[in-house]
């Protein structure tokens, strides 16, 4: 009788997808926590609190970044690897790693995991699904590899062969998963006028803030003229807003006593393109971003907010919806029926979900900084920059992580996970259903603007 209740409950989640994927998570955010409560994982051989333990599980399962703690320091070899292995999870999905097994084994993949794998992957259909499954699986291994390999031309002669590949393969997978987590001790900052590193690890945010759908047809068309209209506007909407981004805060750290007035002109662009990329989700950072000015704070946590592209490692409302949005506000300026891009209308619905992610996103963003005002004593600015981070997906901190009460760190994990599933799959996962009413009611007319 047990065992089919269980039963009965696991075919229950396997058919909502989202509810899959929200528990999935969850899932493993707490083996992670228990784990890294554990004293076997510290270098100082001691129980992490439980509280910390979690939060570190739940950065690295949402791929933040956001640690209470001094990640090279504080954790030994084994908690690296707990970490990474959490990393992972969270960038390729919960999801594709349960549907590796079968995978490897030539087991056949039932409708249930394909619908599971559509939704993580965020796939307009099923057809294909496991081809772009299988795709994501190599993609990621030949990238985070070759990432490796460059990263280690620099790491292995500074640290030695085993520590300095070891370094080098941790610091790929975090950057592709656009995790932020380091075990140099201090990011990038050391390595900030390294072009090398600095290169490699922008390229590998980049690629895995692209979206699999988008790698996979670059891939397989080759040709810009063959791609669709959602692969053309995520590759014009990155490129402006790395741009945007770097050349904005370099002309805001370059005046009046920057951070960047110490720093020759071509390590300033290096460091100012690095943090914009970064600042889309990543976390790494290569300057003291304590020290930078509220102007440019501002201008990260716009991109932090907007984040990566669908089905990417990368959080955010994404660049799409912010697109989207910015397109619909045209067209009504304008007095168009409809937005147009690349000589294709976009939907109402697209819109309606563009909008709907858009002010739930803002609404919890707002919310949150309200509570963590009111529980901590500390600059607004500091935590808004926090706030945004941690639903972005981001991981940049302008050190507050460690200051903050545990009930705000327990608020700021939510936060981390709700911004890793996205608040739609949440509202999905738990029975909001379509309400497709019979009887259509006549238009009111409300004034507006």
């Amino acid at each position: 009788m047990k065992k089919n209740f269980i039963k009965e409950i696991f075919e229950k989640i396997v058919e909502k997808p989202p509810l899959f994927l929200t528990i999935g998570f969850f899932i493993v955010i707490t083996l992670g926590g228990l784990i890294l409560s554990t004293p076997y994982v510290t270098n100082s051989g001691e129980s992490t609190n439980i509280v910390d333990a979690f939060f570190v599980a739940a950065s690295a399962a949402c791929v933040t970044g956001l640690s209470p703690v001094n990640t090279a320091e504080h954790w030994n070899t084994f908690g690296h690897i707990i970490i990474l292995i959490l990393i992972q999870i969270g960038g390729l999905g919960v999801m594709s790693l349960a549907s590796l097994i079968p995978l490897i084994l030539k087991k056949r993949i039932g409708i249930q995991s394909r619908l599971i794998l559509k939704e993580q992957l965020n796939t307009e259909n099923m057809s294909g699904v496991l081809k772009l499954f299988r795709y994501v699986l190599l993609f990621t291994l030949t990238i985070e590899g070759l990432g490796a390999l460059f990263l280690a031309i620099r790491f292995v002669p500074t640290y030695g062969f085993l520590k300095g590949l070891w370094y080098a393969v941790f610091h790929s997978i975090s950057a592709f998963c656009n995790a932020g987590f380091d075990i140099l001790g201090d990011s990038l900052y050391p390595l900030r006028n390294d072009y090398l590193v600095n290169i490699t690890i922008m390229a590998l945010i980049v690629i895995g803030g692209l979206g699999f759908m988008v790698t996979s047809e670059i891939y397989n068309k080759r040709e810009l003229k063959h791609l669709s209209t959602h692969t053309k506007l995520v590759l014009t909407t990155n490129i402006i807003l790395i741009i945007i981004g770097g050349l904005g805060f370099f002309i805001l750290e370059s005046l009046n006593g920057g951070i960047l007035t110490k720093e020759s002109f071509g390590n300033g662009l290096l460091i100012s393109f690095f943090q914009s990329v970064s600042a889309r989700t990543a976390g790494f950072y290569s300057i003291d971003m304590s020290q930078i000015k509220n102007t440019t704070s501002i201008l990260l946590m716009n991109l932090m907010f907007i984040g990566g592209s669908p089905g990417s490692t990368a959080g955010g409302i994404k660049t799409t919806t912010f697109v989207v949005l910015i397109l619909a506000v045209i067209s009504v300026i304008k007095n168009q029926k409809e937005p147009v891009v690349f000589k294709r209308s976009i939907s109402n619905d697209t819109i309606k979900k563009a909008l709907s992610i858009f002010v739930i996103s803002l609404t919890l963003l707002v919310v949150v900084c309200f509570v963590l005002s009111a529980m901590n004593n500390l600059n607004f600015i500091d935590i808004l920059f926090e706030v945004v981070s941690a639903l972005g997906t981001v991981g940049t901190t302008r050190g507050i992580t460690d200051k903050i009460s545990g009930l705000s760190k327990v608020i700021i994990g939510f936060c981390m996970y709700l911004g890793r599933i996205g608040p739609m799959t949440m509202a999905l996962s738990f029975g909001l259903k379509s309400d497709d009413r019979l009887i259509r009611y006549p238009e009111a007319f409300i004034s507006i603007g």
